[in-house]
């Protein structure tokens, strides 16, 4: 069932931009400040990002950067952010991860095979908040949400593909984003889009809207809007595993299995009504994209009150709702076992959920910024003094489950807790100009705080059920109490009587965050830094940066970067940096707790995620967390012929002391399993809640050293004939990450194998834009590289590995301007249907494909647009 909570206020703002758009006079130009490198190919794209002082061209500058402007955007068919960016930068990469908690909803990304928290995404160039989710898995990435920011707001995308901390501060370790939103003082656009899969479903509306204002003779405003309602897809099967089948055409279907004895009528139809009620499937189990709903609005605002000063202020507002399924409890799962109730009966949960339940997971994303400052120049000294705030809160729902430890009493929905993150900036920033060189100069304070609020009370609390006899009807020998011999049926010498079952405790596939588990975490910092660049002679240009950062919970660090581009010859230019980085773990990397419900052998398991300074985590023998380092070297060579423009970087990347979560640790209550029985004793010392019921622990680490090494080669070609002008352009991205050091101390078989293949190394964006007349038609190929994937059984200590074929995906869009206004336009994404392989040693509960690769698995999809300008 789809969610609708966005607030009334959000669709005033929407619809205020809309009836501006109504009652402003028709122009048919749009302000800008820049002039279109598109419409004038002899105008070269200008970089901000990279050095300091004056902006410079893409192939003239020394570290590799991107340019992307509008109309480069523009001819994205995506409005989600982190899909844009995908699809025109190959090494960024972004999957689509359902049954991943808020994973689900805030897409795990990376950078030249980096996790998103070591790319640095600045606004207007300056830093954007990180948002509230700790990806729990993995890298435990916390990083901006792209997402938030809607493509109508943005003139053009700049990616600089190198370390640069030292000039822009932590994170920047993979390279930095910056997004620079439109600055138009007049005119404005609206544009309406609806598509669909081929499987038909996943309905997608998107409404987005911008329009400039002037702020007298000097000054501008500009408001852009995005409403985005996406259906869910479905791309599994009926849920089929060897315990449990509910789908008796499958081959894997066993008619002998004792679970036929669940299977009747009654039940089959009680199981299909809940697929399709709560999880809108013919499945009780979909795997696909959730369903999603985001309004957004974005302002970007400056004022020149005198020849040497300027005002500026620029901020958002959004609102998302997504919610997508958990897997399914089949009546022989743990959590539908029987129970004896206070009066003796037996009960299970069944009584609630008589075809089997699968939990609908929720999140609701509040997201806003405000930034502002002053900037000019007095002589030869600019400046600009800054402050910013921003904030993210991820309040969590879950429902179509209960807390089997209440039993028969307890909820079927649950709040189980929010997430919130907040930063508070003040920057200021100085340009000297001397002799031909810009000295660059500055100072920040950083404030930051992480908060994990407390959920409410059922869906954490340990109910009766959570240790065995709750209602003391056995003795210890084994003989019935006085109270349990009037129970007929009970069997106190029978250790599977139902009087000793242990259910697990909160609600059920994501229980709540408990009052021990909850609270804030925060820090400060303090930055300097120094940047000198400038031509040294009449072909060589050279940088070099120096910053210092002092954090209250991690002492300091001082990083360098030198770069320079030599040209060769009028035509041809080398390249080079090396740099070294800092990244101190986040206040939600060293603070987020997370208990979740993962299947192993189609059994449900909790597994809990601790602080590495927990109790619980020191307990089992993590360490305090450190801060990342890293030494990136760069080297390349850039070529433009004018019409033709070519780059080639090759880059190396160091990291000591790198940030990810170890191996699940093994938790038994048997006392005969060994180091998995001590891991229970440690969690029961350390007064975990419902510790009987955990079968999994793992925590965050300065798990091992890496050193990541690519390429990336970025091709343009412009053609103008008589039958219009063409762009082509080809981008190929190499990457290849090794281990520096042991990872088998953290990491079993199969993640150190995955680690290192589970990703395609190769991957290439070749495209074509032409335009002639009126029309416009716009190609693309998506190139995925061969990779591979591993599972390692733990009794049989045996890794199998499934290497997948290369994939090529087409796209493909046509428009037509049919007034000097009005745009109309039809594609294809993934023209030909084009699936990968199908997993074939990790599959199941009905999934098909790996729900982590990076390689689409939703299908064709087809879209129709129309856009119409002021």
């Amino acid at each position: 069932m789809k969610i609708k909570r966005l607030s009334a206020s959000i669709y005033a703002g929407l619809t205020g931009v809309t009836l501006a758009f109504a009652l402003s006079p028709s122009v048919y130009a749009q302000e800008t400040d820049t002039p279109d490198a598109e419409s004038d190919p002899s105008l070269e794209r200008i970089a901000v990002v990279g050095a300091r002082g004056a902006p410079r061209s893409v192939t003239s500058s020394p570290v590799p950067v991107d340019v992307f402007n509008e109309e480069d955007l523009e001819a994205v068919s995506f409005t989600d952010m982190n899909d844009v960016v995908r699809t025109l930068v190959p090494s960024y990469t972004v999957s689509r991860e359902p049954i991943s908690d808020g994973g689900t909803f805030i897409r795990p990304a990376s950078l030249r095979g980096l996790p998103t928290d070591k790319t640095l995404v600045l606004v207007n160039s300056k830093r954007r908040h990180r948002a509230a989710l700790v990806q729990t898995s993995g890298s435990g990435t916390q990083g901006p949400d792209l997402a938030t920011i809607p493509t109508a707001a943005i003139g053009s995308v700049e990616v600089l593909r190198d370390g640069a901390a030292a000039q822009y501060g932590s994170d920047a370790i993979a390279g930095v984003m910056n997004f620079n939103l439109k600055n138009n003082s007049e005119g404005g656009s609206f544009s309406a889009e609806w598509g669909q899969y081929y499987e038909g479903d996943g309905d997608q509306l998107t409404l987005t809207g911008n329009k400039g204002f002037a702020l007298g003779d000097d000054g501008f405003l500009s408001i852009s809007a995005e409403y985005t309602d996406n259906e869910a897809t479905s791309r599994g099967e009926q849920y089929c595993v060897s315990s449990f089948c509910l789908d008796k055409s499958n081959p894997n279907y066993d008619p002998n299995a004792s679970y036929n004895a669940y299977l009747t009528d009654d039940f089959l139809a009680a199981a299909e009504a809940m697929g399709q009620e709560s999880q809108g499937a013919n499945v009780v189990q979909p795997w696909g994209q959730p369903n999603y709903e985001s309004a957004k609005v974005f302002f970007n605002a400056g004022y020149v009150f005198s020849e040497a000063a300027e005002l500026y202020a620029f901020g958002n507002y959004s609102e998302s709702s997504g919610d997508g399924a958990f897997n399914y409890r089949n009546p022989t799962n743990s959590v539908n076992a029987d129970i004896r109730l206070p009066s003796g009966e037996t009960w299970n949960a069944l009584e609630f959920f008589p075809g089997g339940f699968t939990p609908r997971f929720a999140g609701d994303i509040t997201d806003y910024s405000l930034a502002g400052g002053v900037k000019g120049a007095s002589g030869d000294l600019s400046y600009d003094f800054s402050a910013r705030y921003g904030s993210n809160e991820i309040s969590y729902s879950i429902w179509n489950t209960f807390n089997p430890s209440l039993g028969n009493e307890s909820q079927t929905s649950f709040e189980p807790g929010d997430l919130v993150n907040e930063e508070m900036q003040l920057q200021a920033d100085f340009v000297y100009d001397f002799d031909g060189y810009a000295f660059a100069f500055g100072l920040s304070y950083l404030d930051e705080s992480y908060e994990i609020q407390e959920g409410e009370e059922a869906s954490y609390t340990a109910g009766a059920y959570s240790q065995a006899d709750p209602w003391g009807f056995c003795n210890d020998d084994g003989t019935a109490t006085e109270a349990g011999s009037a129970i007929a049926d009970l069997d106190c010498a029978d250790s599977s009587d139902p009087v000793y079952t242990v259910m697990a405790v909160g609600s059920n596939g994501f229980p709540g965050y408990s009052p021990e588990f909850s609270g804030e975490y925060n820090r400060d910092s303090y930055a300097a830094y120094v940047d000198i660049s400038g031509d040294i002679t009449d072909s060589i240009f050279a940088q070099a940066a120096l910053r210092y950062e002092d954090y209250s919970d991690f002492g300091s660090e001082l990083v360098y970067k030198v770069a320079g581009i030599y040209q060769a010859t009028d035509e041809i230019a080398l390249r080079a940096s090396y740099g070294t980085g800092f990244r101190a773990p986040t206040p939600g990397q060293q603070g987020t707790t997370n208990v979740a419900t993962t299947f192993i052998n189609s059994e449900p398991v909790a597994v809990g995620l601790f602080p590495a300074s927990s109790d619980v985590a020191q307990a089992l023998g993590a360490s305090t967390l450190d801060p990342e380092t890293s030494t990136n070297i760069t080297f390349g060579l850039t070529a433009d012929y004018g019409d033709f423009t070519f780059t080639a970087d090759f880059y190396h990347i160091e990291i000591e002391d790198r940030f990810n979560a170890i191996s699940t640790l093994e938790v038994s209550t048997d006392p005969t399993a060994g180091d998995e029985y001590d891991n229970y004793l440690a969690l029961v010392a350390a007064g975990v809640s419902g510790a009987e019921s955990i079968g999994g622990v793992r925590y965050f680490q300065n798990a091992f050293d890496t050193t990541t090494q690519g390429v990336d080669l970025v091709a343009t070609y412009r053609l103008s004939s008589q039958y219009g002008d063409t762009t082509f352009s080809a981008s190929y991205n190499y990457n290849d990450v090794e281990f520096d050091s042991d990872p088998s101390e953290v990491f079993n078989p199969e993640n150190i194998y995955d680690f290192l293949n589970n990703t395609p190394n190769s991957r290439a964006i070749l495209s074509a834009r032409h335009n002639y007349d009126a029309w416009q038609v716009v190609a693309r190929l998506n190139y995925y590289g061969e990779n591979s994937n591993s599972d390692y059984n733990t009794n049989t200590e045996v890794l199998t590995i499934q290497d997948f074929d290369s994939e090529m995906l087409f796209d493909l869009e046509g428009s037509y301007l049919a007034t000097e206004s009005l745009r109309i336009t039809v594609g294809v994404r993934n023209l030909f249907d084009t699936y990968p392989q199908y997993d074939e040693i990790e599959a199941s509960n009905g999934r098909l494909y790996r729900s982590d690769s990076i390689v689409d698995w939703q299908g064709g999809y087809y879209y129709t647009k129309l856009e119409y300008t002021f």
